[in-house]
């Protein structure tokens, strides 16, 4: 029972050309990607392999049909896309007109932190890159998710869990855990409803654009929970959960609890011990409502009648989180598990006592006391079209242009990760999980790789009559203890399948 588990975020960013609206955005978001592989990733010529892909495949026991599933849902299509694999481990590319940067795989929450904070990195170096193209247009790049115009583009979490863990309870208690905890990993917006016309300040970035309770879509009809069933590893074992009601968030503490805490969430489900009174009467409004009340004051309605706070319900997962620790490892508790439940414990105690406190934690916070700095100033309420504009800048990834980049560098806004972590995280994998194999034959041997995924590489290797695929279906395999001396030992890709296939 600990935070340590296989996890990673995939971002997709939201992407303008200022002053010129009606550039085509798809080929706005091929130049970042392009732009970057051209100049800093040697052997962009490798494509993502999608033949182990099944978007379709429902947890509940069924596949959708092609026939009837929305365009956006067939993500095994290779539509030709700018599509670049990483020395990271990760993956840079263009998703529904939006580059998307999906993190290798880690096995803590710190280290989901640092390789999501390098991915908006490269998403900045992207834009600077931009700009030097001849006749190309500057672009910018905001990690958010929403346009405020209708539209609203994922930030998803991926977990990977024990494969026998019933669906039924997955629905059940993770439903009241993520319609509550945007209470601390929120992003914050202002406007409310997905077209944000209406006045206001809420939680989340993502919260008005859920409409059902559990579904296979990510697009449109937006669930709670997510029923998508695609592993990508050893199917028999593992569950991959993909959580797509999360924020983009900039605040490096919000990122961490917002693993950390689902990870610890999703132990006490595998070992079955997590009981909490938490089923909703109307899931779906409870997530709007939640995320409308700044205040913290709404009151939830319970299916048994009882009425609490998301703050309250959130400590009622901590509670729980906290026994089942001490009763699984007692003394044994390792530091960033341990670290995890007193942060997540801190923040709901000022969250109750005073939420503005956590102005330096936070990004809802965060953003709150920067819009309510302007509003005191400048007289204007929440109806004024420049707080829309300071929204937008909280999430510009830009150094020297983003609010929350400005507010980490100038330490107000508080870093649990080092410049030379996040630095190192942009061209090298972490070391204890297949995405290091991945990232290092990335690096050794680019000419040489045809494809890859999260669950293979895939070489062309000279006098091979065919490609050769290196399947990498344990994700805690591959990792630099397992295989760097065999890499270390192999100066080409084909001394590397010689000494595999011995």
């Amino acid at each position: 029972m600990s935070v340590h588990r296989v996890m990673g975020i995939e971002t997709e960013y939201g992407v303008s050309v200022p002053g010129h609206p009606h550039v085509n955005a798809m080929m706005t978001s091929t130049q970042v990607v392009t732009s970057y592989a051209a100049s800093v990733v040697r052997g962009a010529r490798a494509r993502w392999d999608y033949d182990e892909e099944h978007p379709l495949r429902d947890a509940r026991g069924f596949d959708m049909t092609r026939a009837e599933a929305d365009p956006t849902q067939l993500t095994d299509d290779d539509l030709g896309l700018a599509n670049v694999i990483l020395t990271n481990g990760g993956r840079l590319y263009v998703d529904h007109a939006h580059p998307e940067y999906s993190s290798p795989e880690v096995t803590n929450p710190r280290d989901g932190v640092i390789w999501d904070k390098a991915g908006e990195r490269i998403m900045a170096r992207a834009t600077d890159l931009v700009r030097n193209l001849p006749g190309a247009h500057p672009v910018n790049l905001y990690k958010n998710n929403t346009d405020n115009k209708g539209a609203s583009y994922g930030t998803h979490e991926n977990y990977l869990m024990a494969r026998t863990t019933p669906f039924a309870e997955i629905v059940r208690h993770l439903t009241p855990f993520f319609v509550t905890r945007q209470v601390v990993t929120g992003a914050g917006r202002v406007g409310l409803g997905q077209d944000g016309r209406t006045h206001g300040f809420q939680l989340s970035q993502r919260a008005d654009f859920f409409e059902v309770e559990v579904g296979l879509e990510t697009t449109l009809k937006r669930p709670i929970i997510n029923t998508r069933d695609e592993p990508h590893a050893d199917p028999e074992k593992y569950r991959r959960l993909h959580v797509i009601v999360g924020d983009a968030n900039l605040a490096e503490v919000s990122t961490y609890l917002k693993l950390g805490t689902t990870s610890l969430v999703l132990a006490m489900l595998e070992a079955g011990t997590l009981e909490i009174d938490g089923v909703l009467d109307d899931p779906v409004r409870e997530m709007h409502r939640v995320s409308h009340d700044p205040s913290l004051t709404h009151l939830l309605t319970l299916r048994s009648g009882r009425r609490i706070t998301a703050v309250q319900m959130q400590r009622e997962f901590l509670e729980q989180a906290r026994k089942h620790v001490e009763n699984t490892l007692g003394s044994d508790v390792d530091a960033q598990t341990a670290d995890v439940l007193d942060r997540w414990e801190s923040v709901l105690d000022r969250l109750e006592t005073d939420p503005r406190s956590l102005a330096s934690e936070l990004d809802w916070v965060a953003k709150l006391a920067i819009l309510d700095g302007y509003r005191s100033r400048d007289h204007i309420d929440w109806d004024h079209a420049r707080l829309h504009l300071v929204d937008l800048q909280y999430s510009d990834v830009r150094p020297d242009k983003g609010l929350a980049q400005r507010l980490q560098l100038r330490g107000n806004l508080e870093r649990i990760t080092t410049d030379a972590e996040v630095e190192a995280a942009i061209g090298s994998p972490p070391a204890d999980t297949r995405a290091w194999f991945r990232g290092e034959c990335m690096r050794r041997y680019a000419d040489h790789i045809a494809a890859a995924s999260w669950d293979s590489v895939i070489f062309d290797v000279p006098g091979r009559e065919s490609l050769q695929r290196v399947p990498t279906l344990e994700p805690l395999r591959g990792t630099r203890a397992h295989v760097g001396g065999l890499l270390d030992a192999s100066p080409t890709a084909g001394d590397l399948l010689r000494a595999l296939n011995t």
